[in-house]
């Protein structure tokens, strides 16, 4: 099943929510005594968590559940170490599994020995999972929105990805997502500009930029310049390529498209953007530019904002799959 991205939880009393892992999400399988971890896209990841294969030997031949493979370090979901496992090297992926190793957090249950248990209800396949599922960890559930709504304003500190809503009374919908809505908690961060990429001779994206506790301006992601603001953002940025330092910035091309070229601009303009988390020293997905912000210095803009000091009360993941 697929989830769509909502604005906000579904309150009408009809749905389920559960915490929104971030890892992998995996199908773990015993088909006749074949063990198998399946991704989203049908791809085999038994080989890279090989620490997982004893979990699949808790299950009868032709069985089958669904849920996320991930990785905690020090309480927090650590995605960073989940790539780090999908290494082609036989004797990394061993020396990791006991280093990082993986766990497979089950909110599903598809089939159990042989039983097409998926036909069944959303509440009746969670009963059979609580009453077959020792040994697995299961996702917690509730049928309460405002517990829901806590987990969402709480569970960023534990690294968890949002919330995911499931309507009561439907069968396992594979591929679908009618049955299935995610929320994420979007924030935003005022940010250094701190360069910008061009599409020809116009600007395409701003670079950002946090000052870490040294006072170094750090590279964090980019944010698209749209066409209707193109002409307001300019007046403000191209001032600012004179005298600039000279540095380049770091970031993966995901698209595999040509590299567009960039320039360092004067580090004294703030704005303000959206984003939904934070991976590494990068917004992990595209930011969304909402404003400028004359009204704040560029050293106020620091890593302190999008990842304030834990506290003592803060969830973990093992106080959430514990109950606590």
């Amino acid at each position: 099943m697929e989830a769509q991205l909502v604005d906000a939880l579904p309150r009408d009393g009809g749905w389920r929510y559960e915490p929104k892992w971030d890892g992998f999400r995996g199908i773990l399988e015993n088909d006749g005594g074949e063990l198998a971890l399946w991704s989203r896209n049908g791809r085999p990841l038994l080989r890279y968590f090989p620490e997982l294969r004893r979990l699949g030997e808790l299950l009868p031949p032709h069985s089958a559940l669904d849920g996320e493979i991930v990785i905690a370090r020090d309480g927090v979901l650590d995605f960073d170490s989940m790539q780090t496992r999908l290494h082609p090297a036989e004797s990394r992926i061993r020396r990791l599994s006991a280093e990082i190793p993986a766990d497979f957090v089950t909110f599903d249950l598809l089939l159990w020995d042989g039983e097409p248990v998926w036909r069944e209800t959303l509440e009746q396949r969670r009963a059979e999972l609580e009453r077959r599922g020792d040994g697995f960890t299961l996702s917690p559930v509730s049928g309460d929105a405002e517990e829901a709504e806590r987990w969402l304003a709480t569970l960023e500190s534990a690294g968890l990805d949002g919330i995911v809503a499931k309507r009561l009374g439907l069968p396992y919908l594979a591929g679908s997502r009618d049955g299935v809505v995610k929320v994420k908690q979007h924030k935003t961060a005022d940010c250094v500009v701190a360069g910008v990429r061009w599409r020809g001779e116009t600007i395409a994206t701003l670079l950002l930029g946090l000052y870490d506790e040294e006072g170094r301006l750090d590279y964090v992601g980019s944010a698209a310049v749209g066409a209707r603001r193109h002409a307001e953002i300019a007046a403000l940025v191209l001032p600012l390529l004179e005298n600039a330092p000279d540095r380049r910035f770091s970031e993966p091309n995901r698209w595999g498209t040509n590299e567009l070229e960039e320039s360092a601009v004067r580090p004294e303009l703030v704005c303000e953007v959206r984003y939904d988390k934070i991976q590494g020293n990068r917004f992990r997905h595209g930011t969304r530019f909402l404003r400028f912000r004359p009204d704040k210095d560029p050293e106020q803009c620091t890593w302190r904002e999008v990842r304030p000091p834990r506290r003592a009360d803060d969830p973990t993941v093992d106080s959430l799959l514990q109950g606590s």
